[in-house]
């Protein structure tokens, strides 16, 4: 089989979130293909995607070991580093960009990398840049208002969070962070709805559910924090259930107490984990 046709089949398979048989492809022609970056990289993509991030920070420096010239080699490989705090991911992400500025991706995960660096001008000017190529992409929006946000541009932030959610409406995740960022640009019951809607989609996210409860009893609806509440119990690790207990605790105490807790320490914390969380 040539290197075009794995990855090919590679492709596909990802395309059908298989990734155990992406990983069984790859290492079965690994030997064969031991010199292609690609191949080490898609390797690393696919045993990250399974939870085996130690081997696959393995595969993306082998990637980049290689010396790829590929703008999606680089910036895939790249933010894989960056994941490990890498200092290696900066110049592969660079290259990626300056070699092939019209390449989305490239401008995207560079912008990406820049911001969650604290160098937010430069980020958000890769990220916009990111966005006149490909308007339409939901990641991109959602990269941008995380720049917007991590710079404490609230009102920016909620634009961009607010066009990426409307691009991909069953994204939980972004709904649940534009909620957040809502509630700190003083939208109060906009980000209720939000955090709520995003909690419903991503149902095994025990945060969202109990900032959804936290967030549903502030505004006065009693029942539905409960029923977010109870969904956080029966998801929740063990070492959650303390936290459960807590918020379980401030409903109790009416929604005054609920939305002390979620403004003073549970949303921020939240958030701020959310927003440094790296594509």
């Amino acid at each position: 089989m040539d290197l075009d046709t794995i990855l090919e089949r590679v492709l596909a398979l990802s395309e059908d979130n298989d990734w155990e048989g992406a990983v069984e492809l790859l290492r079965d022609h690994l030997d064969d293909f031991k010199d292609e970056a690609a191949v080490h990289c898609w390797l690393g993509v696919a045993e990250r995607e399974l939870g085996l991030e130690g081997v696959a920070y393995e595969r993306f420096k082998q990637a980049l070991a290689l010396n790829p010239e590929d703008p999606y080699i680089l910036s895939t490989a790249g933010n894989g580093l960056a994941y490990f705090d890498d200092a290696d991911a900066e110049p592969a992400l660079r290259a990626a960009a300056l070699m092939a500025p019209q390449v989305a991706v490239g401008r995207l995960l560079y912008g990406a990398y820049l911001v969650r660096e604290g160098l937010f001008e430069d980020g958000l000017r890769e990220l916009k840049a990111a966005r006149e190529i490909d308007a339409d992409d939901p990641q991109i929006a959602y990269e941008l208002g995380v720049g917007h946000a991590l710079a404490r541009d609230w009102d920016r932030s909620s634009d961009a969070l607010g066009e990426a959610v409307s691009l991909d409406p069953d994204d939980g995740w972004a709904r649940l962070v534009f909620g957040l960022v809502l509630l700190e640009s003083g939208q109060f019951e906009e980000g209720a709805g939000e955090i709520l809607s995003g909690a419903r989609i991503a149902e095994e996210d025990v945060d969202a559910q109990l900032a959804a409860s936290l967030a549903t009893a502030a505004v006065g609806r009693e029942g539905v924090a409960y029923e977010m509440l109870e969904r956080a119990r029966t998801r929740a690790a063990e070492a959650d259930l303390a936290l459960v207990t807590d918020v379980e605790d401030r409903l109790d105490g009416g929604h005054g107490a609920a939305r002390e807790m979620l403004m003073e320490d549970f949303a921020p914390d939240l958030l701020r984990t959310r927003l440094n969380e790296r594509p």
